[in-house]
């Protein structure tokens, strides 16, 4: 672990960052939330759904045009969205997919898109590690398309992990990556969860590592919500020591602070504002979690709520729920866990470590 977090860290500032609290001013007890018909589940922004529906009709071209777009403007973290979306949708729907590859064998997007169906269908199988060492040429072509783009990294780290890479070889990938893009948010994900798998129970060393990478990220990188990942491995992982409390709402209210920075009602911030709900709950703080409910209006997202249900949009709806009545009749704790007292892992409904489709 000293090894792997050390290089890690050299690609970011040593420097711990300080938790706290974002001074939102608490929403009122009623506050206005869009009706239960009005959420949707994953919804997609428009330029993602313009190129989802000509993909259902057959046609590559909306989706190519949005994934250039993303290349030509350097938008790693839309690109990074875009593509798991697309390759998502061609799992079910391959004709366009198929025939875009077919057309333009060496096209970056085409590329890219093709390699995370493959690794997503081999994560699914029981001989995910066998299944993915097959899907490297994939991911090498992809990268070598276009040198700049930092998404083949992060797709390439989410590989070695899958098939139990060594540290050496994840470590060569990693400095690949942050050389592209030193504070990608997707690619410190999958450094997370390397760390995470390799040493489980090591929840104190995930932190070092996603606190000193915050500190390092500019103010609105999505890199600055990286602890709150750490918060939610730890939260849903029950084994290792305790973290302390202080740790976990320093890590919520920096992706707190990120939250209000980000327009409110938007598709794309709501992954983020999800998880940081659900972190918030977890730790009893339900007038905050309230606040995140507020600003993420009608837009539900399946991760994480599909770690404690079947049905990630009920999940959702039973939270929310939950969190209205209680700020409502003023029955809403701060800094407590779910029984109203202080403890270094706070209750949850529902424990397991996060299911291996997270990647």
């Amino acid at each position: 672990m000293v090894d792997t977090m050390a290089l890690l860290h050299a690609f970011t500032r040593t420097s711990r960052v300080r938790g706290r609290r974002t001074g939102t001013p608490p929403p009122p007890a009623q506050a206005t939330l869009p009706a239960d018909d009005e959420v949707l589940l994953d919804a997609p922004d428009d330029a993602l759904g313009r190129a989802l529906v000509g993909a259902a009709a057959g046609d590559p071209a909306p989706a190519a045009e949005l994934l250039v777009a993303t290349r030509r403007r350097a938008a790693w973290e839309h690109r990074d969205r875009y593509v798991r979306r697309l390759a998502a949708f061609a799992r079910s729907r391959p004709e366009w997919l198929d025939a875009w590859r077919d057309r333009a064998p060496r096209d970056p997007d085409a590329l890219l898109v093709d390699a995370q169906r493959a690794v997503d269908r081999a994560w699914d199988s029981p001989a995910r590690a066998e299944l993915l060492r097959e899907v490297s040429p994939l991911i090498t072509a992809a990268a070598r398309a276009d040198h700049r783009d930092p998404v083949p990294w992060r797709l390439a780290l989410d590989h070695a992990r899958g098939a139990r890479a060594g540290h050496t070889y994840f470590e060569e990938l990693w400095e690949a990556a942050v050389r592209r893009a030193p504070h990608h948010h997707g690619c410190h994900v999958a450094a997370l969860r390397y760390l995470a798998s390799s040493w489980h129970g090591s929840h104190r060393e995930c932190f070092d590592f996603a606190e000193t990478a915050a500190q390092d990220a500019p103010e609105g990188s999505l890199t600055q919500a990286l602890p709150l990942r750490a918060a939610f491995g730890y939260l849903t992982d029950g084994c290792g020591p305790a973290v302390e409390r202080a740790r976990l709402d320093a890590a919520a209210d920096r992706a707190a602070a990120l939250s209000a920075r980000l327009p409110s009602a938007q598709p794309w911030p709501a992954e983020l504002r999800n998880l940081l709900a659900h972190v918030l709950v977890r730790l009893g703080r339900r007038r905050d979690a309230l606040e995140q409910f507020r600003l993420t209006g009608p837009y539900a997202t399946s991760f994480p709520w599909d770690r404690d249900a079947d049905d990630p949009l009920g999940r959702f709806l039973e939270v929310r729920q939950d969190v209205l009545l209680a700020v409502a009749s003023g029955s809403e704790s701060t800094g407590t866990d779910a029984s109203g007292a202080r403890s270094g892992r706070p209750g949850s409904e529902r424990r397991g470590r996060p299911e291996p489709r997270d990647h």
